[in-house]
């Protein structure tokens, strides 16, 4: 089981407007962002006239990208040296503070406000490069998003599953209980593996000795 000493992470901001908006109830990025990325499907299929197949496959494509750039935003900006103060906070506010109290409810998902200029972002850039299958292609994409936001809510919140699924929990709290070098991807690790960052099997299995999993 995912563990922290605190829920609770108290302020990050003295503003309250600001502090409100780092915190999020995760049914709201769920529910924006599967029912978009659905919607963006549908509307590339029904009212642009895209393949379904083709549209389909493209949306599978559009989630697997999102793992890619789950991992390199974990590894190179959430865990960015933190050589000057501006950075220090910067990394502190974006993710350092996640570390410290793993399991505060409203700190496991970026606020609505911040990932839907994001979602905007990145589904210009989309259609951009692919046409109307960008429509397709960024509803995967934010599929993708919205389970990555479900799985790392429920290893922080839920004991880890007996089954297969059972393999993200134990490589999640590597990252987080034995060392934070390793183990960027949340929702599959996948892309450690291809990029050299999986922790050794004794690491692994220490890990999964000290959090019962």
């Amino acid at each position: 089981m995912a563990t922290g000493s605190i829920s609770d992470s108290g302020r990050v901001f003295q503003n309250p407007v600001l502090e409100a908006l780092t915190r999020t109830h995760i049914a709201i990025p769920l529910t924006l962002f599967y029912g978009s990325g659905a919607a963006a499907l549908v509307y590339g299929i029904v009212r642009l006239g895209l393949p379904v197949l083709g549209a389909v496959g493209v949306f599978v494509a559009g989630a697997f990208f999102f793992t890619l750039i789950e991992y390199l935003v974990h590894r190179y900006f959430y865990h960015m040296s933190a050589d000057s103060p501006k950075r220090s906070r910067i990394q502190y506010v974006f993710h350092g503070i996640h570390h410290d109290h793993p399991r505060d409810k409203k700190r496991l998902a970026l606020p609505p406000l911040m990932s839907v200029l994001l979602a905007v972002v990145f589904l210009s850039i989309f259609r951009a490069l692919l046409g109307e299958f960008g429509w397709a292609f960024g509803g995967g994409f934010m599929v993708g998003y919205a389970t990555y936001l479900l799985a790392h809510y429920a290893i922080h919140i839920h004991r880890p599953p007996k089954n297969f699924l059972n393999v993200i929990w134990k490589h999640h709290n590597i990252h987080h209980f034995v060392g934070h070098e390793g183990a960027f991807g949340v929702s599959s690790p996948f892309w450690d593996y291809v990029f050299g960052t999986m922790p050794p099997p004794p690491v692994a299995r220490r890990a999964a000795q000290e959090n019962h999993i």
